[in-house]
């Protein structure tokens, strides 16, 4: 059986205003995320949230702190959601990522969060994403600046597809 996930990475409140490193356009993109949330689960695609974790010697995501914890928005549309905590930029990387998606039987994955050019593109492009037919929503995705962005996503446009909220879980036929 062929199923999607949509993989959510890391929309935790240090990158939002008053947080510790606040993004370019993370409310929109926060409205964005919370968009492909509902439209996955309208498809019937598995949804899967991401968070990073570091330590206190860390500038930012300190575990017990009020700017590591996922947006309430995130877990308001995906309550059921299970959430992978991380502590490097790939998701995949010493997580249960893999195995998460092997029990959801998910063979494609559509990526988007925070940050385009760290844990977005690490994690589109990890060796351990080689099984998944994987794209990302770019209007999905932000980071410190519009041109970073733009820049992260064309270095991966030879590796992976990019897709738009209409079309991101069609069932292949």
């Amino acid at each position: 059986m062929s199923r999607t996930a949509l993989l959510v990475i890391d929309p935790q409140y240090d990158y939002f205003d008053n947080g510790k490193f606040p993004l370019w356009n993370a409310d929109n993109t926060l409205n964005e995320i919370v968009s492909a949330i509902h439209a996955a689960k309208e498809q019937d695609a598995a949804v899967v949230l991401v968070q990073h974790v570091s330590d206190e010697e860390s500038p930012f995501f300190v575990a017990g702190t009020q700017g590591v914890k996922l947006h309430q928005a995130i877990l308001d549309a995906a309550p059921d959601a299970p959430i992978v905590t991380k502590e490097h930029a790939d998701a995949f990387q010493d997580t249960n990522l893999t195995e998460l998606l092997n029990d959801l039987e998910v063979d494609r994955l559509v990526v988007c969060g925070m940050m385009t050019q760290n844990c977005v593109t690490h994690t589109a492009i990890s060796d351990d994403a080689d099984p998944y037919q994987v794209s990302i929503l770019s209007d999905a995705c932000t980071t410190r600046e519009e041109l970073l962005h733009l820049i992260a996503l064309d270095a991966i446009k030879t590796k992976v597809k990019f897709t738009d909220l209409k079309y991101a879980f069609e069932r292949p036929n």
